[in-house]
């Protein structure tokens, strides 16, 4: 029901007071994009005036943009990394920021091997919690009545560890979700989930997704929207649904609860609101016994509205698939965050996903826009490129995108490449176009092309007991298996035909190149279950320099053919699959562990 419209904005006619209220601090903040922008900078460099970084390049307190960008230099994580280890191992001095580090971030892109620790700070949480305060009101334009029932959301907390000097080290939802900001919200009539706290806040993945599977299934009729944070994420759950429906719904028909839920307060949980219910079980099991999948979650939750998952980036190549398990719902992008920052929110929650534009909230940070060239060499703290304000880009142009945090992040190369699709009132709207440098990735996961070629030299050195090497290779994330996976295609030299490789040297090479790839890949191999096993598909001789003939024929030249890395065009997947010989996978999985290598 719209509210009165004295109330009105100029987004449309706001579900409540409420509404009215958070979409008048959207129009605020995006009307005085640069003035918004100016104080946020100000603010950032007066607070942190004394830190160590920021003294170092002889500010004598001056908080104007002109001096800000002509003194202090535009960094990456690597610049960065000597001042955050000495933070994590326990100096608790103003290196970074006035404010004490609450905690480290742990980023899903990674150095060394290892995920990128991003320093925040206690308040950060109040601004993340108000960019999420954000969602419902816009999303309430698009669509009426989620009041009128529930959201089935996915959500799960992620293993933590503790830096030498004791500060925790998680991602930023486990962070959240941990946080009283979630675990005591109040209560919001728009804003209501099925799964409860205590199967959320679970560490044990199993028991978290059955038990939230198990919610959603009970209130089926009530559920109006179904999500998680990544698309990959709803696919592992509707994979789990066809694995594990036999077990539901005999918790279902019987009242009584899978044994292998064993948390303490999960049992008491769900000993409250599990009750006999066959007629429920049977429907269910009516539906899941099929082998048609097809339109599965408008089946089972019939009242879904929309599917909630970000389905930008590397997530695009999961929406034929989301399309089939949800019957064509429309997909909603609602915000655009990072470890790093939160930095804005979609206008327009209901566009396609290749019209999603997110909309920066220009009190977040401070953002900077370097002009993306691709062929551009890395800069260097001699070079002073010229980076445009957040008011100032231009529409159709891209940018990589650099932050200023209040956590103690300055100037900073978040490795983001966006495209200008529009402005709302002053600030600008974005299409995500990629992450920089990133060749592969199913979930959380992010290969570079200097990590893969490691794993494969790695790996291809079990080849030497067979007199055989690696000639040429490239790449493609699988993801029409579920969970997705990495395919790696190999064409070798084998020496002495006699002793060519066998399967079981290959399947010791799947597990070579797993273990040698990051901790991000090797946690969504071993405690998320997101990631699957590694293939190596042997190609016949010769297939690599077809590939070369097919580009030149397609226009490519001669002298500057490189073999691509990563492939993902049709035709070029037909014809290194046409000349596969064998397929091998990872027979086991990697080691992992939560604690960072010291």
């Amino acid at each position: 029901m719209a509210v009165d419209s004295a109330l009105s904005s100029p987004l449309g006619p706001p579900a409540s007071e409420k509404d009215a209220k958070a979409l008048r601090f959207v129009e605020e903040m995006t009307r005085n994009a640069d003035s918004v922008q100016e104080k946020v900078l100000g603010e950032i460099l007066s607070r942190n005036a004394k830190t160590e970084y920021l003294q170092r390049f002889n500010l004598f307190g001056a908080i104007d943009r002109d001096t800000f960008k002509s003194k202090v230099p535009v960094i990456t994580y690597e610049d960065l990394k000597p001042e955050i280890q000495r933070i994590a191992n326990g100096d608790r001095s103003a290196i970074l920021s006035s404010h004490p580090i609450s905690e480290f971030l742990t980023s899903s892109g990674t150095s060394a091997g290892e995920r990128k620790l991003m320093p925040t700070i206690q308040e950060e949480l109040d601004r993340r919690q108000l960019l999420y305060s954000l969602l419902m009101p816009v999303m309430n334009l698009y669509v009426p009545g989620l009041d009128k029932g529930k959201g089935l959301y996915f959500l799960f907390v992620k293993s933590e560890t503790k830096t030498p000097g004791g500060l925790l080290a998680r991602p930023v939802l486990t962070s959240y979700y941990k946080s009283d900001h979630f675990k005591t919200r109040p209560y919001d009539p728009y804003n209501v989930y099925t799964s409860p706290n205590e199967a959320i806040l679970c560490p044990d993945s199993f028991q978290s997704m059955y038990t939230q599977m198990l919610c959603g299934l009970l209130e089926h009729r009530h559920v109006l929207r179904v999500g998680a944070v990544f698309a990959s994420g709803l696919l592992r759950a509707i994979r789990f649904l066809q694995l594990n429906w036999p077990q539901l719904t005999h918790d279902i028909r019987t009242g009584t609860l899978n044994p292998k839920i064993t948390d303490p307060s999960i049992r008491d949980c769900m000993r409250r609101v599990l009750k006999s219910d066959p007629e429920l079980a049977k429907f269910i099991a009516e539906e899941c016994s099929g082998e048609n999948w097809e339109g599965i979650i408008t089946r089972i939750w019939p009242n879904t509205k929309y599917l909630d998952v970000i389905v930008t980036g590397a997530m695009a190549q999961y929406i034929p698939t989301l399309d089939y398990y949800s019957g064509g719902l429309p997909l909603a992008c609602t915000m655009y965050a990072s470890s790093e920052c939160y930095f804005g929110l979609n206008l327009n929650p209901m566009s396609k996903p290749s019209e999603v534009s997110y909309t920066i909230m220009p009190n977040m940070a401070y953002f900077e826009f370097l002009p993306h060239e691709p062929n551009s060499t890395r800069l260097t703290h001699d070079s002073s490129p010229k980076l445009v304000d957040l008011a100032d880009v231009e529409l159709g142009k891209e940018y990589e995108l650099v932050i200023t945090t209040y956590a103690g992040l300055y100037r900073y190369r978040v490795g983001d490449v966006l495209r200008v699709t529009g402005f709302h009132n002053s600030a600008p709207q974005f299409h995500f176009v990629r992450r920089k440098n990133v060749l592969l990735s199913i979930d959380s996961d992010k290969t570079d092309e200097s990590e893969l070629q490691k794993s494969v030299d790695i790996a291809s050195r079990l080849l030497r007991e067979c007199n055989a090497s690696v000639v040429e290779y490239t790449s493609f994330a699988d993801t029409r298996t579920i969970p997705g996976h990495y395919v790696i295609y190999w064409e070798l030299l084998v020496k002495d035909s006699a002793n060519s490789p066998g399967d079981e040297v290959l399947n010791r090479c799947c597990l070579a190149m797993e273990e040698s790839l990051n901790s991000v890949y090797r946690q969504g191999r071993v405690a998320d279950n997101s990631i699957g096993p590694l293939e190596i598909r042997v190609v016949k001789n010769g297939t690599f320099e077809e590939l070369m003939d097919y580009a030149i024929s397609r226009g490519a030249s001669i002298n500057q053919y490189k073999v691509p890395r990563c492939v993902s065009f049709t035709p070029i997947m037909e014809l290194l699959d046409s000349r596969v010989v064998s397929a091998h996978f990872s027979p086991s999985l990697p080691h992992w562990t939560p604690e960072r290598r010291r």
